[in-house]
């Protein structure tokens, strides 16, 4: 146990707050008498709302100042959605807990369908995700895909105000924030399938600092890290990133896991998929192999238009 407050790094989004304050109070409970301290700290990404991740530097500008904060000292741990977590993490950091998975599908938000089927032509999807734009494109490219940043009430109030006619939220995030209730419909993996480890939340610490991941180790889930090793194995062997359009999830039944991963052109049209399963102790072989078939499968396409 600490001698002192455990001091916890989050952004300041609603949403971020939301999963911090879950995260919190299951350490607590798992480690009773614990104190802890929430430090907000803004990133790149809370400052810049008006242009595409991928063009002001990735998935990384979620994260990189809660990680400079760790190595300061200033906070002990960081908790992050899964999704914004760089493939590769800095030297001296690690993910030493990843909590349950809640569910990982995309939920469809719109005044006017209950989902992509029912938009007519032309029709305005709003997303800043090049997954999401390319799986709208591959399935209804007869639909405007637009850019749409901001946190996920300020997507659904752009949404309100007209700016487009539908938008893609992770359902997860709607539940954590008690707005399950404003999606027309959850999407089916078939239709839309998530990116590599949505619904998952991690809690990232120095590497070195033992005390600190014991008070993690109790609530961490063995099934929830198994699938997301495999998905971010895809996505690295890939060399993933906010630039590339990817998706992949993987699900585990009894001792087998399953993979599935789908690579676009971010226009949605060309797309190739790859599917592998193996035993849940090679995990990370078994996702290294599907983002090795969807590689090869692309081939010289995803050399030139897609690292």
């Amino acid at each position: 146990m600490l001698n002192r407050p455990l001091r916890i790094g989050t952004r300041g989004s609603p949403m971020a707050l939301a999963q911090t304050g879950m995260v919190r109070d299951r350490i607590v409970a798992a480690n009773p008498g614990l104190e802890t301290e929430l430090v907000v700290v803004t990133t790149v990404a809370d400052k810049i709302l008006d242009r595409p991740l991928s063009e002001i530097g990735g998935k990384g500008l979620f994260t990189k100042e809660l990680e400079q904060a760790l190595f300061a000292g200033e906070v002990d741990v960081a908790v992050h959605s899964m999704k914004d977590v760089e493939t590769w993490l800095p030297d001296g950091l690690t993910i030493a807990c990843i909590l349950a998975r809640d569910d990982p599908r995309d939920a469809f938000l719109s005044p006017h369908a209950d989902g992509l089927s029912g938009l007519t032509a032309g029709a305005r999807v709003g997303t800043s995700s090049l997954r999401r734009g390319a799986q709208v494109l591959m399935r209804r490219p007869d639909l405007r895909v637009v850019p749409l940043r901001g946190n996920a009430n300020t997507r659904m109030r752009k949404l309100e105000a007209g700016e487009c006619d539908a938008t893609l939220l992770a359902i997860a995030g709607l539940e954590r924030l008690g707005l399950e209730s404003m999606a027309r419909s959850v999407l089916s993996v078939e239709e839309m399938l998530p990116a590599v480890a949505q619904g998952a939340l991690g809690i990232e610490c120095r590497s070195d600092d033992a005390a600190i991941r014991d008070l993690l180790a109790p609530i961490a889930c063995a099934r929830t890290t198994i699938a997301v090793s495999a998905e971010r194995a895809l996505l690295a062997e890939l060399d993933g990133s906010c630039r590339t359009p990817i998706a992949a999830l993987a699900q585990i039944d009894g001792d087998t896991l399953r993979i599935d991963g789908l690579l676009f052109l971010p226009d949605g049209s060309r797309h190739w998929a790859a599917s592998r399963q193996g035993p849940v102790a090679e995990a990370e072989r078994i996702g290294r192999e599907a983002g090795a078939a969807l590689k090869a499968a692309a081939g010289d396409t995803y050399t030139r238009h897609l690292q």
